[in-house]
């Protein structure tokens, strides 16, 4: 091989090396996110500043003692950062250590979605009752000043306790946005539509009336018979079973989501041209 060849594949691989050390640290750093790792690693870093600076400015004995810091405290980061360890060896053997990273907004719909999932599925069997609304383009802040402000993150057993019967707050209506819950007790306006059936309560017609003045999504469980209904751009699906449920949910939210994600940055590549 030339020597001209054999210098242009090493200039080459020693590009791909540093992009793959780089990518790792990116993904450490993603699985370490909101640990106390992080924190430690603050620690080590000004460890690593007070050496240099003590080398400097040739201050013997500190620098002496921060060296033997860094020597032995590799076996003492293996011994505190067990628990990230241990769950990023976990993710490499899923595969999922190489795949792409989703960002906290995406993550916080799917938690959205799973935390509604599950709350519905144990209300829907012992026939409690429920309305929750997710915001999403169009504000909904008039309807949550009606209601009694939680401002907490989202979770399934939180929605069941806030519907379970005879409680301060199973009356009325649970809005969700910026996947928290907003309020509790929330009155939603009723629909006015002629067409709606009779044998259908209270519930379903507020989260119908929510739907036609914005582009919310409404779940509903009928106390009456424990069915699951949804709501969106006012047209009412009724008895949906957990997996047509997760369907929309995942496609109104989650894909949603993504398709906003793209367009903005198509948006934004554009305005740089």
């Amino acid at each position: 091989m030339p020597f001209a060849d054999w210098t242009f594949w090493k200039y080459i691989s020693s590009i791909v090396d540093i992009l793959l050390v780089w990518y790792v640290i990116y993904k450490l750093i993603n699985i370490i996110r909101g640990t106390k790792a992080v924190q430690l690693l603050k620690g080590i870093l000004v460890i690593l500043i007070v050496r240099v600076v003590s080398d400097f400015f040739d201050l013997t004995t500190l620098s002496w003692m921060m060296q033997q810091v860094i020597t032995y405290g590799f076996l003492a980061i293996i011994i505190i950062f067990q628990p990230e360890l241990r769950r990023a060896l976990e993710q490499l053997g899923r595969g999922k250590f190489f795949s792409r990273s989703t960002s906290p907004v995406e993550d916080g719909q799917e938690k959205t979605v799973e935390a509604i999932l599950k709350a519905t599925d144990y209300m829907a069997k012992r026939r409690i009752g429920a309305l929750i609304s997710i915001e999403r383009e169009t504000g909904m802040s008039d309807y949550i000043e009606t209601g009694i402000p939680l401002n907490s993150q989202i979770s399934s057993e939180l929605l069941i306790n806030i519907f379970i019967p005879n409680t301060p707050l199973h009356d009325g209506a649970v809005i969700i946005q910026k996947n928290n819950v907003a309020a509790a007790a929330c009155y939603l306006p009723l629909s006015e539509s002629p067409f709606i059936s009779k044998e259908l309560g209270t519930r379903h017609r507020a989260a119908l009336g929510i739907s036609e003045v914005t582009d919310s999504l409404t779940v509903v469980v009928s106390e009456e018979t424990g069915g699951i209904s949804l709501t969106r751009n006012g047209e009412l699906h009724r008895d949906l079973k957990a997996e047509e449920l997760r369907d929309i949910l995942s496609s109104e939210l989650l894909n949603h989501f993504k398709a906003k994600q793209a367009s903005s940055a198509l948006w934004n590549w554009r305005g740089k041209h």
